[in-house]
């Protein structure tokens, strides 16, 4: 199944082309192992990943439970690092060069409910955008392992 994307929304990413393209050939991401499309083909490739992050992020935003995280932060360039590592981690041509989960949010204290909070946000946008359920299962069980390196508070 794929993700409904919008024309316009297509037209955000210069030429349709990840933010950072790996070098030929991508080195496949354990979601990529299994036989037939990988997940990123399934998802429908970095335009609808482009679009369920941008979703994500508004639902993020608007969450009492966790926007705090988020104020002050450049949400465009934080949606192109979701976008790449998402893609890469679905076994995707993107390839993120931000900074790694722990380092990234080692002074934020975010607790097991925060990171959980987090995750609805993202099946609630992936939902929206029509992932079949296979497919959220499969890149929710591949982001959750990030969980022991973003967790680091306890309330």
């Amino acid at each position: 199944m794929r993700l409904a994307v919008a024309a316009v929304l297509g037209a955000s990413l210069a030429g349709g082309a990840c933010g950072h393209p790996a070098p030929p050939p991508p080195a496949p991401a354990p979601a990529a192992a299994s036989a037939g499309p990988s997940l990123y083909a399934r998802l429908g490739g970095v335009n609808a990943i482009h679009a369920v992050v941008g979703d994500f992020l508004a639902r993020v935003a608007a969450d009492g439970r966790i926007r705090a995280f988020f104020r002050g932060v450049d949400l465009d360039s934080l949606q192109t690092k979701l976008t790449d590592q998402i893609c890469q981690a679905a076994g995707g041509p993107c390839r993120y060069t931000g900074k790694d989960m722990r380092e990234a949010h080692a002074d934020m204290t975010i607790t097991d409910a925060d990171f959980d909070a987090l995750i609805e946000d993202l099946a609630g946008a992936l939902d929206h955008a029509g992932v079949g359920p296979n497919e959220e299962r499969e890149l929710l069980n591949t982001l959750g392992g990030l969980r022991r390196e973003i967790v680091t508070g306890r309330r």
